[in-house]
């Protein structure tokens, strides 16, 4: 049996998915991109252009609904299937994109730079508990305009993992999928064995930018995954109410998923989000508070109830450094997200509202995540009869330490983290250096970046990488990009 958790009655299900229907009947949703105006219009929806409103029929919905994939999967670099979305499958990555990092040696945050994340990245791919990778930090020693390719070109140099990112501008999308193409092998390629996934986010209240209403349709069109990434902020930009938030949410994500169907029947696309409970006393959107796990949970709960791939932002804290409050809400994220089902969860590695990374906090998480994957495994008898015979050996004697059994099960029932979780006596930590936990994490991360090797990949698909992303670059007054100087020549 796996645990699980739910959060919504099917009954409240049914009643959130139905006024969702209705609030894209009435009063609609805000659309500032002319293209999808146009679709939503020719399939039969209301379209005020004076407003730029689009009212949009039970039947359309219904109808793009039928035709999103149920499931899909993505690829590593070099070809191999790693990541289902879809069912019960749980993956994790990095959150982001953060707009600082936690540095270890001053303990406060900065603005990350090339180095930063070439590191970052190799970290993730040395953590098993990692099922993708993510452009998870922007550079701050780039042009601006180009952060979001810019952080893509890196990845792709360093990585085999898939990756989950997001484009910034309208341009900066096709510069991207000219570079995800150019390593996947070709654009059908790309489409048939996608290697990455895209976020675009509607704004709250149900409105559609033209920049993120682009990247859906251009995503689309080209048989690229996109992950829708909702953000109602309940008592903010949604109603304070769980329930009332999750509708709005729902609403959002529907008219995504039609707008992105009618761009392309049978274009792969995420029901996700990253909302939050909004802070009125702080003024804050608190990403490790219970309301907002509540919130992913049930969101999840009617993405699963229409049939559709998931994703949330859970595992996050709103400290500022790796201390009590720091582990409390990762720990609690990270397992609601499991129990949930959730096909991938961001957000490892990530504090301080979802704006600052951690590499130390990174591996924390990654123990976890590898405790949560342990948990929804289940408890099953791995022998038949399940004790009986160990006891007929035994009896009373309590000498299982050598016992065949024990050798034979131990590493698949027990999760065995690594030294950055210490498990050592008083006297044992004491002589190990009486390190803490931030400490360890340090070292494990040192660790980790040391034993990373270079993934393969042509001189000739490198060189044009670089030649993609700098005529990009030049574009906006950089001449040249930062040096790689940890890549082959």
């Amino acid at each position: 049996m796996r645990p699980t958790v739910r959060v919504l009655s099917e009954e409240l299900v049914e009643r959130i998915v139905g006024e969702a229907l209705a609030l894209l009947r009435e009063p609609g949703v805000r659309v500032h991109n002319e293209e999808a105006l146009r679709l939503l219009a020719e399939a039969g929806a209301e379209v005020d252009r004076g407003a730029l409103v689009a009212r949009i029929p039970e039947k359309i919905v219904r109808d793009a609904l039928g035709s999103v994939p149920k499931a899909f999967d993505l690829y590593t670099l070099d070809g191999r299937p790693a990541v289902h979305y879809g069912g019960d499958h749980v993956h994790f990555d990095p959150g982001s994109a953060a707009l600082a990092i936690l540095d270890p040696a001053t303990g406060q945050e900065r603005v990350p730079v090339t180095a930063d994340f070439v590191r970052l990245v190799k970290l993730v791919e040395r953590l098993p508990q990692l099922d993708a990778q993510s452009t998870s930090m922007i550079c701050g020693d780039v042009a601006a305009e180009i952060g979001d390719l810019y952080r893509l070109y890196l990845a792709l140099n360093f990585i085999r993992k898939p990756i989950i990112t997001g484009a910034f501008r309208t341009d900066t999308w096709w510069v991207m999928k000219e570079m995800l193409a150019l390593v996947a092998g070709g654009e059908e390629a790309l489409a048939a064995r996608p290697i990455a996934v895209f976020d675009v986010c509607p704004s709250p209240p149900l409105l559609w930018s033209d920049l993120t209403c682009q990247n859906l349709i251009d995503c689309a069109r080209a048989g690229i995954p996109a992950e829708l990434v909702s953000m109602p902020l309940a008592g903010a930009t949604a109603p304070v109410t769980l329930a009332a938030a999750v509708v709005q949410h729902a609403a959002e994500n529907l008219s995504g998923i039609t707008i992105g169907q009618l761009a392309r029947r049978g274009a792969p696309i995420v029901w996700g989000g990253s909302p939050a409970a909004f802070d009125m006393r702080e003024g804050t959107t608190p990403m490790g508070d219970v309301g907002t796990w509540m919130i992913d949970c049930a969101y999840t709960q009617v993405g699963k109830h229409l049939g559709l791939p998931t994703h949330a932002y859970l595992g996050m804290s709103d400290a500022k450094v790796l201390d009590a409050q720091c582990g409390m809400e990762s720990m609690g994220g990270t397992v609601m997200a499991a129990l949930a089902g959730v096909n991938m969860v961001s957000g490892a590695g990530m504090l301080d509202f979802e704006s600052c990374q951690s590499l130390e906090k990174l591996v924390l998480d990654a123990e976890m995540i590898g405790m949560a994957k342990r948990l929804i495994r289940g408890i099953e008898p791995r022998e038949e009869p399940i004790a009986l015979d160990l006891f007929k050996r035994h009896g009373h004697q309590a000498d299982y330490l050598a016992d065949p059994h024990t050798l034979r099960w131990f590493a698949k029932e027990l999760y065995l983290p690594s030294a950055v979780i210490d498990r050592s006596t008083y006297d044992g930590w004491k002589r190990k250096g009486a390190k803490t936990t931030a400490e360890r994490a340090a070292e494990r991360v040192d660790q980790l970046v040391a034993s990373y090797e270079q993934p393969s990949m042509s001189s000739e698909v490198r060189t044009e990488l670089r030649s993609i992303a700098t005529r990009a670059a030049q574009k906006f007054g950089m001449k040249e990009l930062p040096e790689l100087a940890e890549l082959p020549e």
